[in-house]
């Protein structure tokens, strides 16, 4: 359980996440382990059997949890008492699915705004330039996408601004709470203050333009006019925070995919020659100044196995915490009620059990879907939980790429460029590229 009150905390926030798990799964078990982290007596339940687990017992023996440095920074969940924070977990959902906003049906609508948005960005930061820093550039893109889908906002300078606070958000989600100048949580704290201030903003200016009515094309208008049983309607803090995650949530995971995207795939000429192969054949039955349509979307098979490939490689979203609702049994052991569990991609994701050679970069793994066990590669979760924004994620991504390789050949200005960060991994030097263009 490692040292008093920090337990072992500093090894998962600050060492690489699979060396963390791997390291315990060997000396403990390949099933199941315990740690201490984050201030919370956790179990780490390890491997497709416990994902699956995981994911088909959802509220029967788990809910989820928010640890306590992000209970801090999204205030709406701080000070209620747990029935309160379920019914919060529970509304906020509902809000994310009962619009269908994320499904497919509806961001069908929304993929020629997506493909135009994605090309305004390339002309912008990309055309003409002989060298970019491709990371920044990737959440430039990705806030911008996320602020217009979630937010219904059409600002870019507005929106570049509010980067580096999202950035000092999501590092400091799993933070230890050291709340002095300098330190990770400290930097979050300030962040999600001045982000708050932001969307209330923003929120005014909306409930203004709706003028009591109007259509809801984003999230945050159906926020503001959604009603619980009682008609009340939600406070504007609490909009802000939930609006704060989502656009958190949506931002930082997809900008991560596409940025370890030009890294892998600049690494290795002959995997961009088959995705560049793949699009010129979507592009070619275009007509200038066409957008994508959702047929283009399904044509991108092996654009897609590389994707996934990337998330193999580079988990965008490590894991997330759960909370036992009760005891359970599992793996032989007891799991106390109030028990944190970890799931996490890691104890699947780099074993070559599950994964042949499981340092080769190898799109063709995903041609034969039962190639590998059902819950290796789960880099969107599962079950009731499972990422409501994964079609979201998918489209986002797919039609970066479908403009970046369109548009240009890459190569990596540093090609042993480390990789830093724990729960958000992070190109050390901004993955700078030299560019050439079609």
């Amino acid at each position: 359980m490692g040292w008093p009150i920090i337990g072992e905390t500093i090894e998962f926030l600050f060492g690489k996440p699979e060396k963390f798990v791997f390291k315990r799964m060997e000396k403990y078990s390949p099933d199941i382990f315990k740690t201490n982290i984050l201030g919370e007596k956790t179990v780490v339940i390890c491997g497709p059997k416990g994902h699956k687990f995981l994911f088909s017992n959802e509220q029967k023996y788990f809910t989820a949890f928010r640890p306590h440095s992000m209970q801090r920074m999204f205030r709406s969940y701080e000070h209620p008492k747990k029935a309160q924070i379920q019914h919060k977990r529970e509304e906020e959902a509902k809000v994310l699915r009962s619009p269908g906003f994320l499904r497919p049906e509806a961001l069908v609508h929304y993929l020629a705004k997506m493909d135009s948005i994605t090309q305004e960005q390339m002309k912008a930061h990309w055309e003409g330039k002989a060298q970019v820093n491709a990371y920044p550039l990737t959440k430039t893109l990705t806030l911008t996408l996320a602020c217009r889908f979630f937010l219904g906002i059409d600002e870019p300078e507005r929106i570049a601004r509010l980067v580096e606070n999202f950035d000092d958000v999501t590092v400091g989600m799993h933070s230890l709470m050291v709340n002095f100048p300098g330190t990770r949580f400290y930097r979050a704290t300030k962040a999600a203050k001045a982000l708050r201030r932001e969307l209330k903003s923003v929120i005014q200016e909306k409930k203004e333009g709706m003028g009591g009515g109007g259509q809801m094309h984003d999230i945050l208008s159906h926020m503001i006019v959604a009603a619980d049983p009682s008609g009340k309607h939600m406070a504007e803090a609490e909009i802000a925070d939930k609006i704060m995650g989502l656009l958190t949530a949506g931002y930082s995971t997809v900008a991560t995919a596409m940025a370890f995207f030009i890294k892998y795939v600049g690494e290795r000429p002959n995997i961009y020659q088959k995705v560049l192969q793949e699009q010129k054949e979507i592009w070619g039955s275009k007509k200038a100044g066409e957008l994508l349509e959702w047929d283009d979307i399904s044509k991108m098979k092996y654009s897609w196995n590389v994707v996934y490939e990337v998330m193999r490689f580079t988990p965008p979203l490590q894991g997330t915490f759960r909370e036992a609702l009760t005891d359970f049994n599992y793996a032989g052991y007891t799991i106390p009620k109030g028990w944190k569990v970890y799931w996490t991609v890691s104890t699947t994701n780099k074993s070559p059990k599950y994964f042949p050679e499981p340092e080769k970069f190898d799109p063709s793994r995903y041609d034969d879907v039962c190639a590998f066990p059902p819950f290796t590669l789960v880099p969107f979760g599962g079950g009731p939980r499972m990422c409501p924004g994964k079609e979201y994620a998918r489209l986002a991504i797919l039609t970066f790429v479908h403009n970046v390789v369109k548009m240009f050949n890459w190569q990596l200005i540093y090609p042993n460029e480390k990789i830093i960060g724990d729960m958000m991994p992070t190109p050390e030097k901004g993955l700078p590229v030299h560019l050439k263009s079609h």
